[in-house]
């Protein structure tokens, strides 16, 4: 009988390994292809890369389906605050590099937030993008890595490992970086950063599992929860999020961290497929208020693959929801 029983949990360990893995959003996973050198993101071997890679355990909040939350009680006059008539809209932002498990490490000075900041060396690549390049940040990478505004966030990806390094106010030097802020992600775990971090972003998210991807659009499906910005957030903030960034305590403001989805009924059937993808996503992960910045402003890799974008400014203010949010052992990362 016992070798029955044995030969029995043999063969479900030999069933177990020879099942297809699955990505938090049910679809089967793909080997991890072999990386040899730094891939940029808007490439068909960077697709390859990013179809295998599970971003964070599916428990984790940003694969987290929030399509069946209920509503904050106050989701109308925080909806209102950021405008209910004012469109979606997008910012094509945040590129990002995937670097292979060997990647050399280069010195990173720290200069606006090294308290709040994870210390280098880091496994940035000569090529690593500027937040905007190659659309709307003109010139050649090098000359864009050096000189410049705005935020400069730069995104480096080690999908092996599954670690996340990202840099704010970044800016390339004779010696390797500077940056005013620098922080490294677990994509493997759901750990937080330190209460009351900062991050490249305000609330003290990551940003690149944020971004929305050219080879999720082609699929039909974002696969996660996606960030946004507006203009005016409260002095709070809620899990995931780690930092505020605002003096206002009015209560009808979203906190950072706040999660609003698109409303379920919302007819998505009319705009372009990739468009669809995205409005998808929003009904069933939602987004993150992420940042202070132009209100119903979502976060667009860079790449010129993606199209019909300017379709989204049809979806108003008026069909979103603030929903009740889940804390670190609520949802599916509820103690069983």
């Amino acid at each position: 009988m016992a070798g029955v029983i044995l030969l029995l949990i043999w063969g479900m360990v030999l069933a177990a390994a020879k099942a297809p893995k699955r990505h938090s959003s049910g679809r089967p996973l793909p080997a991890m292809p072999r990386i040899t050198k730094p891939v940029l993101f808007n490439t068909p071997e960077a697709d390859r890369i990013l179809e295998a890679l599970q971003v964070f355990p599916p428990d984790n909040p940003w694969n987290e389906d929030v399509s069946s939350r209920p509503l904050h009680p106050n989701s109308k006059n925080m909806i209102a605050s950021i405008g209910a008539d004012r469109p979606l809209w997008y910012n094509l932002d945040m590129g990002f590099v995937l670097i292979p498990p060997g990647q050399k490490r280069v010195p990173v000075k720290v200069t606006g937030y090294p308290g709040e900041s994870d210390k280098g060396p880091m496994p940035i690549p000569d090529n690593a993008p500027i937040e905007g390049w190659p659309l709307w940040a003109k010139g050649t990478l090098e000359q864009v890595q050096r000189k410049g505004k705005g935020d400069r966030h730069v995104l480096v990806v080690d999908p092996v490992n599954r670690m996340l390094y990202e840099l704010y106010a970044a800016r390339r030097t004779d010696t390797g970086w500077e940056a005013a802020q620098s922080s490294v992600f677990d994509l493997k775990t759901n750990k937080l950063r330190p209460d009351g971090w900062t991050s490249a972003d305000a609330a003290g998210l990551p940003v690149f599992p944020a971004a929305v991807r050219f080879d999720e659009c082609k699929r039909g499906m974002v696969e996660h929860a996606l960030r946004v910005t507006v203009r005016k957030t409260r002095r709070a903030y809620v899990y995931p999020a780690r930092h505020y960034a605002s003096r206002h305590k009015n209560l009808n403001y979203p906190r950072m961290g706040e999660r609003i989805r698109l409303r379920k009924g919302y007819d998505v059937s009319g705009f372009h497929p990739h468009v669809q993808a995205i409005l998808k996503g929003l009904k069933k992960y939602g987004m993150f208020v992420a940042d202070n910045g132009l209100d119903w402003r979502i976060s667009i890799a860079p790449d010129k693959r993606i199209k019909g974008l300017d379709q989204l400014n049809r979806v108003k203010g008026r069909d979103f929801e603030v929903i009740a949010p889940t804390g670190p052992n609520e949802g599916p990362r509820a103690r069983r």
